[in-house]
């Protein structure tokens, strides 16, 4: 019995590390793509689409969620936390919409 759930508990982590291995950079990649999606989604949804700051939230809503969303009217800049990492979008203007903010140029947004 125990020699039995050696070999499947082997067998469960040959087969997590032939998946998770190769795919590691993309894994490293999903913390940051919550709150970039956020940000920019929001930005996109309030500022491009002009629909009203509560729909926009729901809207953006994921199976992760968030940890803080601050919109800044005055400058039309949506700032998102999720997973640990800050994301920043603003918007440029009615023919160029939305974009993410470099980290310099988000560390710059208040």
């Amino acid at each position: 019995m125990r020699r039995r759930h050696a070999l499947l508990l082997g067998s469960a982590v040959l087969l997590v590390a032939t998946v998770v291995w190769p795919n590691r950079a993309h894994l490293a990649a999903f913390p940051d793509i919550i709150g970039a999606y956020s940000a920019k989604e929001y930005c996109s949804c309030r500022y491009v689409s002009g629909n009203p700051a509560d729909y926009c939230q729901v809207y953006i809503q994921q199976y992760i969620p968030i940890d803080q969303l601050h919109d800044e009217p005055a400058s039309r800049t949506v700032t998102a936390r999720g997973l640990g990492r800050i994301h920043s979008a603003v918007w440029l203007g009615p023919r160029e919409g939305c974009r993410l903010l470099a980290e310099e140029e988000a560390a710059a947004v208040p």
